[in-house]
């Protein structure tokens, strides 16, 4: 990516995020309330997360578990799994757990569309391919959430990662954009189904 394109997709996160935040944050603001009436614990899971050029940061989202649960155990391949609070398993078939990442976006940690921010530990993982997908920041919303997010296998995803850094182009973000408004509906695609 070159230095005017990163500068463009800085300048387009900056405009969406800020404009969400303004606009949302009564939603968001009822979303932490509705939280902390379901179920003790913080209102906010926060996390450490790999971002562009390895650099760690940290990713906030909305809790959706017990707050006894291992935060860094595997994610939930089910609405069933009993770690999931009542809103929660709501929450993350809504995809609105990761809301708060609009302030990742804001704070220039992440951008609205890129790789999804993986664990440094598996971050460290990568072999030389692989580690092409941390020439960006990761997203809120990338190429494989949009072609079948938690029906993908974990390599191939780190495959489509790689590809949107080679193709990257503000059309390529749009159409991942708009493609993403679907993600809003409730689905079961949030959970994985490998590991």
């Amino acid at each position: 990516m070159s230095p005017t394109g990163r500068a463009v997709k800085r300048a387009m996160d900056m405009v969406l995020a800020g404009t969400a935040l303004a606009a949302g944050w009564p939603f968001l603001a009822a979303l932490a309330i509705l939280i902390r009436i379901d179920s003790p614990g913080p209102v906010l899971f926060r996390q450490e997360r790999a971002g562009r050029g390895m650099r760690p940061f940290t990713v906030y989202k909305f809790r959706t578990m017990r707050a006894d649960a291992d935060p860094y155990d595997v994610s939930p391949m089910g609405r069933e799994d009993a770690r999931l609070t009542r809103l929660g398993r709501w929450l993350r078939e809504m995809t609105l757990d990761e809301l708060p990442q609009l302030w990742n976006v804001l704070k220039g940690d992440m951008s609205i569309v890129g790789p999804r921010p993986l664990y440094m530990s598996q971050a460290c993982q990568f072999n030389e391919r692989q580690r092409r997908r941390l020439e960006v920041r990761p997203g809120l919303t990338g190429l494989a959430q949009f072609l079948g997010r938690g029906e993908i296998p974990h390599e191939q995803k780190l495959e489509l990662d790689v590809q949107y850094v080679e193709r990257w182009g503000l059309w390529l973000d749009l159409k991942i954009i708009l493609g993403s408004v679907r993600l809003l509906l409730p689905n079961e695609r949030v959970y994985q189904k490998w590991t």
